[in-house]
């Protein structure tokens, strides 16, 4: 298969922290397509020599098992190209379908690794400039707006040159060999579904923390806040994974139409309820890994007195037979004890002990960073005096030890999906928008709350309150266990 690829925004973080390793990485494995090209386009003046150079440069700061030698960049930089572009000139995009015509590429990809602003002036130049046509693909990278009022403009401007099939919303959390196989674990397997409801599960809990602060990024972070970065994308498609109705296939728009009940059956936010089911933190000065480390309001561009919140704690119910009464807990954060990112699956105790001793109930953890795999924790009999006491044992998968093959990474699946049409694990612009629906009423009730964010020390597990939140239904958090 022969392909362009165009990366806009071809000289930014994330072109070369994470779309050009996960390219080469493709390219290492064998999967990514021997005819293609990928052009990085940006307003800087540079040839394409100029522009290899700059990539492998930057592949110096890539873990050491994902760097090229220089026989392997040598031949992945032929596939490499550069052009010169300013996204509000079109005779600039009038140039780029001259050099996508001219060879005739059986699928291009656009992706858009720009800043959100500029997705609707790009998608609209794209159009004008006949860029869109069947055999075209535009990836769109989040945040996919700041509300719904900006998501839904984002969204029409995509819609007007390009149809929903050809718009893949892309959340690399989706692309996680754990996340995929959530699904195998609960499609593909008899063994859960029985199980899988509210008869038998006590609680789930979603975290995804990070022990990292917001670095250099402090401008872009205070725009956004956890909240809007973590919880309305990852968090919220992790739920639905875990929640969603077995579709009738695997197609596309079967599973995501799953997944767009569940977003629609999640209890929705009254500003009473944010103040009890939501818990928002911004974190001071502590201790990570043994270094002191500043507080949020001291880190480099973070404007003084602000009340971004750099950790939520969340309680939600998904309203309907399979879930009534079950408490979700989602939870996310910067500078928390340990960079972790997992769902924890508490089953219910047995209804009548027989035996002394430790009464812990089962539970399924499924593991996202730093390492991917699954646990099923459950209780053994093991024999003193006499008396049947029951301690805990687990049953551990780790996907590295399993698959004898090297893991693919998040980006690489979804990149070499994209270039292949497939879309099982990109989000649809209805999914989006219901997202944005239900996290709304919290960021309103926050813009109305004088209290700001709750403080939380660096190196713990946030304000004191977000175990208070899981305390008043009778459980506690997973590392609290």
């Amino acid at each position: 298969m022969s392909f362009d690829l165009v990366l806009f925004g071809g000289t930014g973080d994330l072109t070369w922290r994470k779309l050009m390793p996960a390219l080469f990485q493709a390219f290492r494995h064998g999967t990514l397509p021997q005819e293609g090209r990928i052009l990085a386009v940006a307003r800087d003046e540079r040839s394409d020599d100029d522009y290899r150079a700059f990539i492998k440069e930057r592949f110096a700061d890539v873990e050491i098992s994902k760097r090229p030698s220089d026989d392997e960049f040598e031949r992945f930089a032929r596939m490499l190209h550069y052009r010169r572009m300013d996204l509000s000139q079109p005779e600039h995009y009038a140039g780029l379908k001259v050099w996508v015509d001219d060879r005739g590429a059986d699928t291009v990809v656009l992706f858009l690794a720009t800043s959100p602003h500029l997705f609707p002036v790009v998608c609209q130049q794209l159009g004008e400039a006949r860029l869109n046509g069947p055999n075209v693909r535009v990836v769109l990278e989040k945040p996919l707006g700041h509300d719904l009022a900006s998501a839904q403009e984002i969204n029409r401007a995509v819609s007007a040159a390009f149809s929903e099939s050809q718009a893949l919303r892309i959340d690399h959390y989706l692309g996680k060999p754990a996340v995929q196989n959530l699904m195998a674990l609960r499609f593909g397997n008899a063994l859960f579904e029985p199980l899988w409801r509210r008869e038998s599960i006590a609680n789930i809990q979603i975290t995804m923390a990070e022990s990292i602060g917001v670095g250099t990024r402090g401008d872009f972070y205070d725009r956004t806040g956890a909240l809007r970065d973590m919880i309305q994308n990852h968090a919220l498609q992790l739920l639905t994974m875990i929640a969603m109705e077995p579709p009738p296939t695997s197609d596309a728009d079967a599973i995501r139409d799953e997944k767009l009940k569940v977003l629609r059956s999640l209890k929705p936010f009254t500003p009473e309820s944010v103040s009890r089911d939501v818990v928002r933190g911004q974190y001071k000065a502590g201790m990570v890994d043994g270094k002191p480390v500043v507080g949020y309001l001291d880190e480099a561009k973070v404007p003084p007195g602000s009340t971004c919140d750099t950790f939520v704690a969340l309680r939600t119910e998904v309203q309907n037979w399979r879930w009534a009464g079950v408490p979700f807990y989602l939870r996310t954060g910067k500078r928390l004890a340990a960079r972790d990112a997992q769902i924890v699956v508490n089953f219910r105790e047995v209804p009548h002990p027989i035996f002394p001793g430790n009464r812990q109930a089962n539970k399924l953890v499924i593991k996202l960073q730093p390492e991917d795999g699954l646990q099923l924790h459950l209780l053994a009999a093991k024999h003193a005096g006499g008396n049947e006491l029951l301690s805990p044992v687990s049953l551990d998968l780790d996907f590295d030890k399993a698959f004898a093959s090297e893991r693919v990474g998040g980006y690489e699946r979804l990149l070499m999906d994209a270039l292949a049409g497939r879309l099982n694990l990109f989000v649809r612009s209805d999914e989006q928008e219901q997202a944005w629906r239900w996290v709304e009423p919290v960021l309103h009730a926050w813009a109305r709350d004088p209290a700001g964010p709750r403080a939380y020390a660096a190196g713990g597990w946030g304000p004191a309150a977000a175990s208070a939140l899981v305390a008043r239904d009778g459980y506690v958090w997973v590392e609290e266990q």
